[in-house]
């Protein structure tokens, strides 16, 4: 906005302003307008100290005091116009494409600056009246020109330095989505502000409609209080800077325990004085410290607790065995006592490997468990029907019962962390706790604002908006936890990307918007039926692509490529994942199919490296593949005012082939590349022998 012009100090009009500027005008020379607010209180204290002098009084006689005070302003206007030059300078040299631009604004304001501490020069031996002295007094328009030309390349240099930081903040964003850890939590705060956005608006219009409850009121902090912490996240993130309190180790899961502590016990191996048995102690029980979330919490069960204690135990004891045989080592140094160490590094790596299985299936199964108790969401449904019909008896029976839920829920998903096994999953586990326990406190005080105005249709309307929010974040979680799943399987990894990341809406109208005509359970459940079957071969193709020991081979990478775009389309037909409408389906189809002929471009180049049968057989798994992908695009190129001809069933049956295909193409590949890496070590054996031979 344009920097209005306010009354009293804050102008540079007045007495004996320039022609055509009225008593409180504020003009540029230039043109310049003054674009941000930022800029505009960064020019005010400026603006005071000129208008001090431009505004004096044109008293005959001036007394010293006054004289001072005129020459301290302007040596004052000098010298903050020199640091701030120093600093326009400084960053002119840091950032060369605006270099020029900052340069000759900040000479500008340099010069005006000394113009404005010559003119204020009134010293007593230079009185105007006697010297002859070109002063304030004699040039008012002068210093008026002078604190234009000020105040405009000010100006100037504050605009240029705003799209200094505005460029740093973008390549920082840039950067930022780059690290998936960075990623997981940009998505969690955007989820947060996408999702807070409707319930601020309806919780606002409740306030509104009923300005003296308590209830609505404390329902509108808690979204304001929710986006306030989003929004420093994201500028944690933009500014790459810790939180306040942030420590190192307060985020540390257990699976990320143990994994430190194995790296560090498996490094005794190459370098025997690596660690001390006091920092490996430490460091293990920091580990089976955590393991108390699980065995304190009341919804383990009997039996998985004792297990976890009885695998804690054993931990300790073969640490202990492990650092009896380390000292031996270190003195001893034979074959037999590094043989021994060894079997101790493997037993207490086995053992930790154990506990890692029995704290994913304690907390697995206890979420398994509970989003499908809490799947028809029978306490949600009770606690709006006590609202409707202003049941204060039975809110208060239904809000006790879902705090428990949601306390359930919390504690879960606590767990759920600590087995995530990667830190974007570990992030996503964090928001889902957030969201259940901010959510479920404001669903009950919506709730509760309901039941005291039960005719109230915003508050109506409020309450069904929170608890969409709520049934959104169990979707979700059942997302997060089948990708938990996966990763601690080895069917997924970092590098595949997680579709868990939170969602601003649910996507459980992704089959209704592509084919509202067929929207029908049967159409539904046979869609859901293919999915299934593509998602499994997802996870074939992974494993297969598991096997090779270089991850960026073409082959590999294209066909880590198609099976990631094929979870897509299974999430899809779950009515979950990215993919919301008919156009998003139709664009992940056609990335499937270039995906789908770049593997076999990279397939059919590795064959020219095989003998005559290999490379045919080879070759007919190829031009399986070909035509499928040529389908495909055909299918995709259907005109979007026809896209109700696109039939979804189709659409998966041919992407399910093409994945069966390149489950048989990776295996296929990897057994003639180990061969042909078997022969050609064969036949450098065979030379080298000759060439022994034909020296003997």
């Amino acid at each position: 906005m344009a920097m209005a012009a306010s009354p009293g100090p804050a102008g540079v009009g007045g007495a004996g302003a320039m022609p055509g500027s009225g008593p409180s005008s504020f003009g540029f020379d230039s043109g310049l307008e003054i674009k941000t607010r930022s800029v505009e209180q960064t020019l005010l204290p400026l603006v005071s100290q000129i208008t001090t002098l431009i505004n004096h009084k044109d008293n005959t006689k001036k007394s010293d005091k006054t004289l001072q005070a005129i020459q301290r302003v302007g040596q004052a206007v000098n010298l903050a116009v020199g640091r701030f030059v120093k600093v326009g300078e400084a960053i002119a040299n840091e950032n060369w494409d605006l270099k020029e631009e900052i340069t000759i604004a900040c000479i500008e304001a340099k010069q005006a600056g000394e113009t404005i501490a010559a003119l204020t020069d009134v010293s007593a031996p230079n009185h105007p009246e006697s010297g002859g002295q070109i002063t304030i007094f004699t040039d008012k328009t002068g210093v008026i020109k002078a604190a234009r030309l000020l105040l405009s390349s000010v100006t100037k240099v504050l605009l240029l330095a705003d799209r200094v930081v505005i460029k740093q903040i973008i390549t920082s964003r840039n950067k930022d989505l780059k690290d998936e850890k960075k990623k997981a939590k940009m998505a969690a705060a955007r989820a947060v502000l996408e999702k807070c956005t409707m319930m601020l608006l309806t919780a606002s219009k409740t306030c509104l409609r009923h300005p003296n409850c308590e209830s609505a009121h404390k329902n509108k902090e808690g979204v304001f209080d929710r986006m306030k912490v989003a929004l420093d996240k994201v500028i944690e993130i933009v500014t790459d800077c810790k939180p306040n309190g942030e420590t190192a180790g307060a985020a540390t899961s257990i699976f990320t325990g143990i994994k430190e502590f194995k790296m560090n016990i498996e490094a005794l191996r190459e370098n025997l004085y690596f660690q001390s048995k006091e920092n490996l102690s430490a460091t293990l029980e920091a580990v089976l410290e955590r393991t108390e979330d699980f065995t304190d919490s009341a919804y383990t069960s009997h039996e998985h607790r004792e297990r976890i204690l009885d695998l804690s135990a054993h931990a300790r004891a073969e640490l202990q065995q492990l650092a009896s045989v380390w000292l031996q080592a270190q003195s001893k140094r034979t074959k037999s006592i590094a043989e021994e160490l060894e079997l101790s590094i493997l037993k207490i790596s086995h053992g930790l490997n154990e506990l890692k299985k029995e704290l994913h299936s304690t907390a697995t199964q206890l979420a398994a468990d509970l989003l499908k108790y809490h799947a028809d969401h029978v306490v949600l449904k009770a606690l709006k029907l006590t609202g409707v019909e202003g049941n204060l008896e039975g809110l208060a029976e239904c809000a006790c019962k879902f705090s428990e839920q949601k306390e359930q829920l919390v504690e879960t998903c606590r767990l759920l962390r600590h087995v995530s096994g990667t830190e974007p999953l570990e992030i996503t586990c964090i928001h889902a706790e957030e969201t259940f326990q901010v959510t479920g406190q404001q669903i009950i005080s919506a709730a509760e604002t309901l039941t005291l105005h039960p005719s109230s249709k915003i508050a109506k309307e409020n309450l069904d908006v929170f608890c969409e929010a709520w049934e959104s974040q169990i979707s979700d979680m059942s997302t997060l936890l089948r990708e938990i799943n996966d990763v601690f399987e080895g069917r997924r990894g970092e590098k595949y990307g997680y579709l868990s990341l939170p969602k601003p809406m649910k996507n459980n109208a992704n089959l209704k918007s592509l084919k509202p005509e067929k929207s029908d359970s049967e159409e539904k459940a046979k869609i859901a039926k293919l999915g299934l079957k593509l998602g499994l071969l997802t996870s074939d193709a992974n494993c297969e692509i598991e096997k090779w020991e270089n991850q960026e081979n073409e082959i590999v990478r294209y066909g880590r490529n198609m099976s990631r775009t094929a979870y897509s389309l299974y999430l899809f037909t779950r009515g979950e994942g990215p993919l919301k409408t008919s156009q998003d389906l139709i664009h992940q189809l056609e990335v499937f199919a270039e995906e789908g002929l770049k593997v076999a471009s990279s397939a059919q180049a590795f064959s020219k490296q095989l003998k005559d049968d290999d490379k045919l057989m080879l070759l007919l798994e190829i031009n399986k593949l070909i035509p499928l992908c040529h389908q495909l695009q055909t299918i995709t190129k259907t005109p979007v005012q026809n896209q109700g001809l696109l039939k979804v069933d189709k659409c998966i049956t041919k992407t399910r082939s093409m994945m069966a295909i390149l489950v048989q193409l990776l295996s296929l590949c990897f057994k003639l590349l180990k061969k042909l890496q078997m022969e050609n070590n064969r036949w450098v054996s065979v030379m080298n022998k000759d060439s022994v031979d034909g020296k003997t």
